[in-house]
């Protein structure tokens, strides 16, 4: 009889995790279980809909003439995103990444903050940091050393809803061509067990 190697805690359950952002340049916490520092700012509660890893990709097939399959097939754009949406939209990072103002600049005078949006927004480059956890299971890092919200949603003010900012963060390559770099800590896989 075949031999069927499952392992439950190799299963990844996204149950809990959190983001932050930094300038470009912030080295990585390089470690999903430690609490980042400063320079590093919380994005704060993020809805239950959680982090969404994108890959969007196109490629371009090459098939001789006379044949009907291709024999070989080229990538020619290879996108790496990140989806979420920021529920503490009173949180200063949070604004600062939304209408892409310096946090500094949000700082309330006698209680009010006040800033303009501007016609021309010009590139927020910033370093970002994503967990996903699974208890003490299952624990994921991504780093991406330049991203930037390249999609922004409608934000709805009602009664019967939490008011968010829905983001697409679209990851760009760093000086070493490198786009998202993983960390991860999980169980061993076991010894293959086939013949």
């Amino acid at each position: 009889m075949v031999q069927i190697t499952r392992a439950a805690d190799l299963l990844a359950v996204g149950a809990n995790g959190g983001g932050w952002t930094a300038p470009v340049g912030t080295a990585s916490p390089a470690d999903p279980a430690i609490q980042p520092a400063a320079p590093w700012l919380p994005l704060g509660a993020i809805s239950d809909s959680g982090l969404v890893q994108g890959f969007e990709e196109d490629s371009e097939s090459f098939t001789p003439w006379g044949m009907v399959s291709p024999i070989r097939t080229t990538i020619t754009s290879s996108l790496r995103t990140f989806s979420l949406t920021a529920w503490e939209t009173g949180r200063t990072t949070v604004q600062s990444l939304q209408y892409r103002i310096p946090v500094a600049d949000l700082a309330p005078a006698d209680g009010l903050t006040t800033f303009a949006e501007t016609a021309s927004p010009t590139p927020d480059r910033r370093a970002w940091w994503f967990i996903v956890l699974d208890g003490d299971n299952f624990q994921r890092g991504f780093y991406v050393p330049q991203g930037e919200i390249t999609e922004r949603s409608d934000v709805t003010h009602t009664q019967n809803e939490v008011a968010g900012y829905e983001w697409t963060i679209t990851a760009y390559p760093d000086l070493e061509g490198n786009t998202v770099y993983h960390f991860d800590r999980v169980p061993d896989t076991d010894a293959y067990t086939g013949s």
